[in-house]
């Protein structure tokens, strides 16, 4: 199975990409389904939700989150009680990771090489604790940066996601992650990540390997 793991719509409010026409072209293209992770709000993304079941779509929600050392990407809440710290932005790395794991949940650093304000997190990846995955391929990125988030995930020997971080209809589905076991919701999803059953991957409609 193929899903896209990491997708923004309008309601991440950088961008106007509108959630149905992702979840068409996310069919488009083959995916079996997308996982919305708008900035900072797990709720943003209920629309889209019912915009996938009307469509035939499977889309899982997740979220963004903005820490003092990278953005991170969270999987496994049940709504917006995951941030206790009353801002968006620069909340504390590991206190982020603690309260996801306690609520059920798991983390992934997102584009950890990518070297842009403070969306990274460079070699700090290698000492983090208490993440689960690492997206290793994300659409946004240069081929270098994903080649590091690679040999990290290797290194660290954590299993890895692939995203297309898309923000714009073109990016849809550029990267994604594929499972090796049926995914049907977030329980079977977060089930195959702590399990190892998955990889990011350039997807193969954009003729990449």
């Amino acid at each position: 199975m193929w899903i896209d793991t990491h997708c923004h719509t309008k309601h991440s409010y950088d961008n106007w990409l509108e959630p149905l026409d992702l979840i068409r072209r996310a069919k488009a293209l083959g995916l079996d389904g997308v996982c919305i992770t708008e900035h900072y709000s797990y709720e943003a993304s209920e629309p889209v939700e019912w915009m996938g079941r009307e469509e035939g779509l499977m889309v899982l929600r997740g979220v963004e989150i903005a820490t003092d050392r990278g953005h991170l990407l969270a999987y496994g809440m049940l709504d917006d009680g995951w941030n206790v710290w009353g801002r968006d932005s620069y909340l504390p790395l590991e206190e982020v990771i603690e309260r996801i794991n306690a609520i059920g949940g798991i983390c992934a650093p997102a584009h950890p090489f990518r070297e842009i304000g403070f969306s990274a997190m460079l070699d700090g990846l290698l000492e983090l604790q208490g993440i689960a995955a690492v997206e290793s391929h994300n659409g946004g990125n240069i081929d270098s940066d994903n080649e590091l988030a690679i040999k990290a995930s290797t290194h660290m020997g954590l299993p890895t996601l692939g995203g297309s971080d898309c923000h714009k209809l073109a990016a849809v589905g550029r990267c994604a992650t594929e499972f090796s076991t049926p995914i049907r919701d977030m329980t079977s999803f977060l089930a195959a990540v702590k399990a190892g059953a998955c990889r990011g991957a350039y997807y193969a409609p954009y003729n990449r390997s």
